[in-house]
């Protein structure tokens, strides 16, 4: 619950932060220059978004050792780790996006900007540099904690029902298929996960491609970093739907 909370503030923020551009439209007094405006922008949103790619990497890595280690669980995610976790979370997405101020554009958040659209260009080494210190770390974490989890979780309700089969064959009464139980609540959160990674899929790749000078389009920046920027959205949803969990 606690990196689900931090997804939540974070995708609270994400929201918020959106009304720089939108008052920038409006064409409503700044006292920052636009450049500034512009990097400061794209840098909030991205460190926002990595919290939450990031937390959603610690969820799958909490559920697997819930499911991997259930006797010494409570003793192992205390909650006084799952805070210093929160906080190397906040401080690494902080410091991984620090270098865009100098070194290449983190994103195209900022593009509404005139400055940003034009001045502020991306860097291949720079988005290979983000790539490999946060996208790819965190999308192997996540598919090698969930397919063992789904591995385990089949395991076990093989198990059960071999078990019950057995029992219930001496017993004369038919044995009814029981599922893992924690299998329920990591199909919950491996939804968040595929909405994320599904919304923010082909703004990654349109990244990687614009700046590595192979494609260019205005209209699939935008497109693609809305589509990025409404997983906040949508993650409302799926926190109402699965509120019951």
């Amino acid at each position: 619950s606690y990196f689900i909370q931090t997804m939540a503030y974070a995708d609270l923020l994400v929201g918020v932060s959106c009304l720089v551009p939108s008052l920038s439209l409006l064409h409503y007094p700044i006292v920052l220059t636009e450049s500034l405006v512009c990097q400061i922008f794209g840098y909030v949103v991205s460190v926002l978004n990595s919290v939450s790619m990031a937390s959603l990497a610690c969820i799958s890595i909490d559920r697997y050792i819930a499911i991997t280690k259930p006797l010494t669980y409570n003793t192992l995610v205390t909650p006084w780790r799952l805070r210093i976790c929160i906080l190397i979370i906040w401080l690494y997405s902080c410091l991984v996006f620090l270098p865009s101020f100098h070194w290449g554009k983190p994103g195209y958040h900022g593009d509404v900007f005139q400055w940003c659209a034009n001045s502020w260009n991306t860097d291949p080494y720079f988005t290979l540099f983000i790539v490999v210190m946060l996208y790819a770390p965190a999308a192997f974490i996540v598919c090698f904690t969930y397919f063992n989890i789904f591995r385990i979780c089949q395991q076990h309700t093989k198990e059960i029902n071999e078990r019950r089969v057995r029992f219930s064959s001496q017993d004369g009464e038919a044995g009814e298929a029981q599922p893992c139980p924690d299998k329920r609540y990591a199909m919950v959160l491996f939804r968040i996960t595929s909405v994320f990674y599904i919304l923010w899929l082909p703004y990654i790749i349109y990244f990687l491609l614009e700046s590595s000078n192979v494609y260019s389009n205005r209209v699939a920046s935008f497109l693609t970093t809305w589509l990025a920027i409404s997983n906040s959205f949508c993650n409302c949803v799926i926190y109402s739907l699965s509120n019951s969990v």
